[in-house]
């Protein structure tokens, strides 16, 4: 009995640990913030309602000073100054920053659930000694005042930028750190990506009356701020005093940011759906200006084309806006630079809103798995505006495959040897180069190889079943490949632990065709790369016929279904992982045969394409470089 009770215990045990127990933290921020835009300072009123939604019991916690990075000596300013290919936006200009021109943000003062709660500052991060434990399941209110200063423009945040707009007011406020079920994610601010809870946003922002004002959420008063918000016919209610009070909420959100300027031009766009568009500039000439003026009607078509792809947008406004140092997105909203062709312009444009679907809505832990976001994205993005230019909307020639110039991109950057594999956290990459291509160029081939091995319709259903299942809730890597494994029927963690966790790349080549008996021929392979992948092999005949061979890996488990039907198709034996090589039998003499290409799609990810086509010439056969 002991002995059955022992192996119970131990099965119920693997059963809870073998399945994701999945959770997320809940947070609620209201805050208070009165703007003083002569010394670009402000003072705040925090109350979070927090909600400990874990299995674990905190005694302490860590808030996001992100401010704080923007003085000299910092982490970012340090690692700014240091790293083998420096940020030209950044490079040694915090450490240049003078005493009016740096950012910071001080707490004042802190209570939790009533009781004063010790905290030290350090650097970017606020360590906070709970006075009591927050149990499994409870709720806890930190009521904070703080005050902060905002930096000169040197990388998103910031007040005057390059192109005149006062304040682009991105990780503004003091913020909780993540805790997940790899515990407290509090990460200093180095130089990039963000990580945060889900929850609700009840802010106030009180500030100049000419300053408009556009940003994540949803305007409570549009009729008390004015400025193109208000309601179609109705009397403004303006306050007495120097400065406007702008309310806003949101929900279902990870962040809040906003921008401010008094001479910023409004448009705003309602959708069929509802969805309503605002877009805040500051034109640079004329043509400029009419770029802006087409850039709301161009955006309604490409959401229209994003939502069928890949999902619904879930929120009722989304906002364009002007600021920051290049383009950076936030739920919600986007700020981009705006002093741009309309091509340069509308690229931007979806690229950031694009970013609604893995940043703001799925939430991904960005430190961690960047390349789920500006990856995704830019596969999305991509596409997208390839369907723009199929719809003459912007200059430009629409082409087959989107994501060709990609590939050849990451083929190029690995043969120079300084490739780091793309599990790799954000902050810790030797060169923002290998960075750049692991997250937004490997992380978009990610999706692109994902395609070729389950297929284009598995993938299409993947990609919506992903955004549906995991949004608003964090999903990782092994997450979306279990969705696709699902679609798919087939195995694909194998293809993680070489694309995420290794530098390798594909590279097969046809070896040789040659005549076996009078009426066959044997197809020779070879697998150069170290790296697993099906196989799709098209073999043409003289006669102006062909017949597409597929050749599944044994560790999928299964293979795609036919993705042409037009073209014969046979699928082969499994091909081992350990084999270098590989042969099968073609049913005619070689002679009949006038090549064999490797990937006819052209989506599989090879190092080395020159060797993937073999032409036969009779008895001069030679493989031919494409």
């Amino acid at each position: 009995m002991k002995n059955a009770l022992i192996a119970l215990l131990l099965m119920v045990s693997f059963s809870a640990t073998a399945q994701r127990n999945y959770w997320q933290q809940y947070a609620e921020y209201t805050m208070n913030i009165d703007m003083d835009v002569n010394t670009n300072q402000f003072t705040g009123t925090q109350t979070l309602r927090y909600t400990n939604n874990s299995p674990d019991t905190l005694n302490r916690a860590f808030y996001h000073l992100y401010f704080n990075a923007f003085q000299p000596g910092s982490m970012m300013d340090e690692r700014s100054r240091t790293i083998k290919d420096p940020d030209k936006r950044v490079a040694d200009r915090i450490s240049k920053l003078k005493p009016e021109e740096i950012g910071y943000q001080r707490v004042t003062k802190l209570v939790v659930d009533g009781k004063a709660a010790p905290y030290q500052e350090v650097g970017t991060i606020l360590e906070v000694e709970l006075p009591d434990p927050i149990l499994p399941g409870a709720t806890a209110v930190f009521e904070m005042e703080f005050n902060a200063q905002v930096p000169l423009q040197v990388r998103r945040s910031g007040r005057d930028s390059k192109e005149g707009i006062r304040y682009s007011m991105t990780q503004w406020y003091p913020k909780m750190a993540e805790f997940d079920d790899m515990g407290w994610h509090a990460n200093p601010y180095i130089g990039r990506e963000f990580y945060g809870i889900y929850g609700k946003f009840d802010i106030t922002i009180n500030i100049d009356k000419n300053y408009l004002i556009g940003g994540t959420g949803n305007l409570q008063n549009p009729n008390e701020v004015g400025h193109g918000y208000e309601s179609a016919g109705a009397t403004l209610k303006l306050p007495e005093g120097d400065k406007l009070k702008w309310h806003f909420k949101a929900s279902k959100v990870h962040d809040f940011a906003w921008a401010a300027d008094p001479d910023y031009k409004h448009i705003k766009k309602v959708r069929e759906d509802g969805v309503v568009l605002h877009y805040l500039y500051q034109p640079k000439d004329e043509s400029n200006d009419e770029d802006w003026q087409k850039l709301p009607g161009i955006m309604d078509t490409a959401l229209t084309f994003m939502e069928a792809k890949y999902g619904q947008y879930p929120y009722k406004q989304y906002t364009v806006i002007q600021g920051g140092d290049g383009g950076m997105e936030y739920p919600m909203a986007t700020l981009i630079t705006g002093h741009r062709s309309l091509g340069s312009l509308v690229g931007v444009t979806v690229h950031e809103m694009f970013h609604s679907w893995y940043q703001g809505v799925l939430g991904t832990n960005e430190s961690l798995y960047p390349w789920m976001d500006e990856g995704f994205t830019s596969f999305g993005s991509s596409h997208t505006m390839n369907f723009i230019k199929e719809k003459g909307l912007i200059p430009g020639t629409p082409v087959a495959d989107p994501i060709a110039e990609t590939i050849a991109g990451l083929v190029n950057y690995n043969k120079a040897g300084i490739s780091e594999p793309i599990n790799t956290h954000a902050d810790h990459y030797t060169r923002n180069s290998a960075y750049s291509v692991a997250s937004y160029v490997k992380g978009s081939a990610f999706l692109q190889q994902v395609n070729y091995i389950v297929g284009q319709e598995a993938f299409d259903r993947g990609m919506l079943r992903y955004y549906n299942t995991w949004k608003f809730k964090h999903p990782t890597p092994n997450d979306f490949l279990r969705v696709m494994e699902k679609e798919s029927g087939l195995e694909l963690d194998w293809f993680k632990e070489y694309f995420v966790n290794t530098t390798k790349l594909p590279d097969y080549e046809v070896v040789n065709v040659n005549a076996k008996e009078k009426k066959s021929s044997v197809v020779k392979l070879k697998n150069n790369g170290g790296f697993p992948m099906p196989i799709d092999v098209l073999v043409n005949y003289k006669t102006g016929k062909s017949e597409l061979f597929h050749i599944p890996i044994m560790i999928m488990r299964g293979n795609k279904a036919n993705e042409n039907t037009n073209e014969n198709w046979t699928v082969l034996p499994d091909w081992g992982w350990v084999y270098a090589d590989y042969e099968f039998t073609v049913p005619v003499k070689s002679k009949k045969i006038s090549s064999v290409q490797i990937d006819p799609s052209g989506r599989m990810l090879d190092s080395d394409v020159s060797n993937n086509k073999f032409v036969l010439k009779g008895k001069k056969d030679k493989k031919k470089k494409d």
